[in-house]
Order: C-alpha cells, then structure tokens, then sequence
C-alpha cells in the first residue's frame, strides 16, 4: 500500500514515498555490525526508520538533508512507528516541492502578520511604537520573522512557529495586564513580540531545523539584544533607560542562569515575560508531544525527555472518543554511559531483510499537480513568504 505522507502511515504497511533526511546516525550493534538510524519526514510529522543490511555503503549514498525515494515496511516498537528500509534512492531536489517536507504552522500566516501589525498600531508609548515600527516595517526582516520556527525541537518547531509564538505571549500579555494594576503594558508588548527576534539569524529552515554558525557561538539572546542596539542608535532621542529595561527582557527572558539567561528578571515587566514565555512554549510543546502518538493506545504519553515525565492524556472533554487503553507507561529510561556508537538498535530482532538497492531503479511517485482542496490550500506555501523571498532575492539562513 502506498503512502505519501508520514501521518498516513499504519502499523505493517508497505511504504513506498519520498522523505526529507533529518537525521543520520551510523550505529554499531552488540554484535559487531553497523546499522543506519534515519530521522525521515515531511510536512506532517517525522518517523524513525533502520537500514539493517549494508549499512557502511548504503550510508555513503545520502547525506543529512538530502530526499530519498524508499520502500520499507512500518511497525509499531515501544509506542512509535518505525520504518524497516529495504530500498532507497537519492532524489534531486529539483524533482521535489520544498512545501511537501517542512512542518508549518495551522494558522493562516497573513492573518498573523494582520494580528502584529493590529498589535503594533495599538501601542501608545510613541517611542515603543516607532522602535516596533524600525523592526517590523522592515520588509526582510519581516519576511523572515513570518517564517521562522521557533525553536528546533522544543515547541513551535515549524515554518511560521516564531511569529505564532511571539504573538500568543503578546495575547497572553493583554490578558493578564488589566489584572494588575501598575504594569507598562505597551513595554510587555514590545517585549513579547521582540524577546525571540534573533532566532531569524540562529536558525537554518531551508531544510531540516538547525543552527547558524552564529547561533551556536552566539545565540538568540545575545543576537537580539545586538539589533535591538541597532535599531536604538538609528533613533534619534530614544530613551536611555527604556532601552535598558527592554534589553534586560531580552537577556533574562529565560528566566534562570541554567537555562541560558544571562540575567534574572530583575523587573516586574521581565518577570512576567518569562513566565508567560514559560507559560505558551510548555503548552505547544505538550500538545506537540501528545499528537506525535497517533499509535499510542496508552491513557499517558511516552516519557517526555526533556520535561522528565509522562502526560496523562484524558482532560474529560473528548468523552469516549478517544478510545485509550489502561495499559501503565513503560518504565522511565535510565542513563546510558556508553558512547551512542555502541548502542544497541532500537529494535525488535528482525527478520532477514530484502538487501538494500545501491541505488534502487524505480521511480519517486509522481507528483499531484492538480487542484488542492480548501484546507491544503490554506496551508500550502501560497501563505508563507518563501515565494517572496525568492522573488525578492532575500536570503533566509
């Protein structure tokens, strides 16, 4: 049965379609022979996959970020579907739709980009408003802040999930500003919209999700703080000390030092937009981690790493619908201390595999060219800003 899309997929089927390569690891099992551990996806979601035979030569074929053409069989280990390659084939990108493979966001991104700009005409600190203004009016700028991810796996982790994410804090500011008497709220606003801003050079997001040379030396924080400084000096008279309190947002929007803050909120204003940045990241990435287990038949998710628990997945409102076993989750992983090279394969013993084709000779499915529904059309690229990027000559890192 053939399938195109990686949340189509079911447990033993026969999958013949094209995926982005976001992950390769070149593994070694206890007993002496290598293994590929492949990350595959598209723009629905990601799926693990194991090349078991010829491991060394297939893995000279591809590299990370390259399309492959595969056959495989799909089974369910431990919770996940996971793909047993028996064929693959390096596909040229000229022969793939770029909007086919990368995870964006639900919403429509033109109405977002209607949300900020309805934000930004509501500020009354003029000089707030005209430093907002040297950001957002800046159509590069803006071109890619419409498209970036917000993080590479933590929550948002798709196009467009910078902007959702930067105008759900700023929502969440004008709900919880009116409780409190006192709080600057247009300096709330500019924080929210303007805490994450130096994810635009960070991360890469022509591809699979990474980080810029100047991302990993730098960082976010820091490169945000650097154009905000940027944008101040080109504003005659701007306010010293506004600047410094939108800046100390910036640097301690993490909150704490062991989570990459340089500082601590040392402001009420700062407070609040590290809680309420806490606040809307731990949300998505919950309901990230919950619809990643269509499979799961369990009531609790698999243990979440980097939140070190499990999620009971029932809140009373989907009824019986949900139709989830009572089954306990699986014991919690403990640490490994030996190198991820000597690990064994994440998997069931498997019976012997057709051997992996060096290339495979059949073609990639074709592709559908016809009319689009109403919902794959509101979701197509026709919404994101990559047309115009390419049109403008922009380039996105």
């Amino acid at each position: 049965m053939k399938k195109k899309c990686v949340a189509d997929i079911k447990d033993r089927d026969l999958v013949d379609a094209v995926f982005l390569v976001k992950d390769k690891i070149l593994a070694m099992a206890k007993n002496g022979k290598p293994y590929l551990t492949l990350k595959l996806m598209d723009k629905s979601g990601e799926v693990d996959a194991k090349v078991w035979d010829n491991a060394d030569e297939v893995g000279t074929l591809f590299d990370k970020n390259d399309f492959l053409a595969v056959r495989a069989k799909a089974s369910i280990y431990l919770g996940k579907m996971q793909l047993i390659l028996s064929e693959l084939k390096l596909v040229p990108e000229d022969q793939v739709d770029l909007a086919d493979f990368l995870p964006e966001t639900e919403r429509d991104i033109n109405i977002m980009v209607g949300e900020l700009q309805a934000l930004l005409a509501s500020l009354k600190d003029p000089d707030l408003a005209r430093l907002l203004r040297c950001f957002f009016d800046d159509p590069e700028l803006l071109a890619q802040f419409r498209v970036a991810p917000a993080a590479k796996g933590m929550h948002h982790v798709y196009l467009g999930g910078l902007l959702e994410h930067s105008l759900a804090v700023a929502k969440l500011v004008d709900a919880m500003a009116p409780l409190y008497q006192g709080l600057n709220r247009d300096l709330l606003i500019a924080g929210a919209l303007l805490h994450d801003i130096g994810k635009v050079r960070e991360m890469t997001y022509m591809r699979s999700f990474d980080y810029t040379d100047e991302g990993k030396l730098i960082g976010h924080i820091t490169i945000g703080v650097e154009m905000l400084q940027e944008r101040i000096s080109s504003l005659p008279g701007f306010p010293v000390e506004l600047g410094m309190l939108l800046k100390h947002m910036l640097l301690s929007h993490h909150g704490q030092y062991e989570y990459g803050s340089p500082k601590r909120p040392k402001t009420m204003e700062a407070t609040i937009l590290n809680y309420l940045d806490d606040l809307d990241s731990k949300i998505n990435g919950i309901k990230t981690h919950i619809k990643k287990e269509p499979d799961n038949p369990s009531r609790w998710t698999s243990y979440h790493r980097l939140y070190d628990r499990y999620f009971f997945k029932v809140n009373c409102l989907q009824g019986e619908e949900l139709e989830l076993s009572e089954e306990p989750p699986q014991p919690e992983p403990q640490p490994v201390s030996r190198p991820v090279q000597q690990a064994a394969p994440q998997a069931a013993p498997h019976t012997a595999q057709q051997p992996v084709q060096q290339p495979v000779q059949h073609p990639s499915a074709p592709r559908q060219e016809g009319a689009r529904g109403k919902e794959d059309a509101r979701k197509s690229f026709s919404n994101s800003p990559f047309a115009a990027l390419k049109k403008d000559n922009i380039e996105l890192s």
